[in-house]
């Protein structure tokens, strides 16, 4: 574990973990959240055998709670800091929800540029563009974000344990298994975070066009959701994150929420470990 001082003066808090010889695979964690969310990844990637690396986001996590920079360039930016300072190449990079528009943003700008991504995966993710606009009418209504933050502003520590007690896990399904621990880390990650950069990290997930960056990128991508998620709707995300890339798999779950990397580790784990040795 250690830091990496960026050029903008943050602190980015990264793991490192197994042989610095094996294919490292590298987490991009989501909103609001740390590279903690990777935790059931991390373990069984590293059984494998695979170098498994994860950072906190600017202002997530244990990484400094600096005031600039939080958009989807930054954060692509603080990513290859992290990867430039470890030296990883033949890198296999995974991103989940926002997370997903870091990897889609570094790997079209830094990424495969450099010769430094083997391949991708977008778990629920929010690219191409989450905001409804004109050219987006299927889009989710800037209304919406703008409640976010809101309820943010009014009162973080309820809005997070309602988004984790209900919609990111479909926790709020009839018939869920709801699970208090899972709830709580949930809470415990965000709460870890600061304030400023999750009220403008909303705008930087929702009203950031990525069109381009799937555009750029021809790696192969492993493209995953569930069509019972309730943060990012899987028609406007991964059905059209698949017809952007130039050379992506499909793979949507009956069923799964949002946060289905935690739900459906047992799941979701081996078919990511068939996709990266295919």
């Amino acid at each position: 574990m250690g830091f990496v001082t960026t050029e903008d003066g943050a602190e980015i808090f990264y793991k490192d973990w197994g042989p610095k010889d094996a294919q490292p695979i590298m987490f991009h964690h989501g909103w609001p959240l740390s590279s903690d969310d990777w935790d059931a990844q991390m373990l069984f990637f590293l059984q494998h055998g695979y170098r498994v690396v994860a950072s906190d986001r600017r202002g997530h996590g244990r990484s400094s709670q600096i005031d600039t920079g939080h958009d989807m360039d930054h954060y692509a930016s603080d990513a290859d800091a992290v990867v430039q300072h470890l030296d990883l190449t033949n890198a296999i990079h995974i991103g989940h929800s926002t997370g997903g528009g870091q990897v889609a943003r570094y790997v079209a700008k830094y990424g495969e540029p450099q010769g430094r991504v083997a391949k991708a995966v977008l778990v629920a993710s929010v690219p191409p563009l989450m905001v409804q606009t004109d050219a987006n009418p299927e889009g989710t209504p800037i209304s919406v974000f703008d409640g976010f933050r809101s309820a943010l502003a009014a009162n973080r520590a309820q809005f997070f344990r309602d988004v984790a007690a209900g919609p990111f896990y479909g926790f709020n399904r009839e018939g869920a298994e709801v699970s208090v621990p899972v709830i709580d880390n949930w809470w415990r990650q965000g709460m870890t975070g600061s304030a400023l950069a999750h009220y403008e990290g909303i705008k930087a997930f929702s009203e950031t066009d990525q069109t381009e960056d799937l555009k750029a990128i021809s790696v192969p991508v492993l493209v995953t959701q569930g069509d019972d998620d309730q943060i990012v709707p899987y028609k406007d995300a991964s059905l059209k994150q698949h017809e952007l890339l130039q050379n992506s798999t499909l793979k949507i779950y009956e069923g799964y929420p949002h946060g289905m990397l935690t739900t459906h580790a047992d799941v979701l784990n081996p078919d990511l470990l068939a996709f990266i040795q295919a």
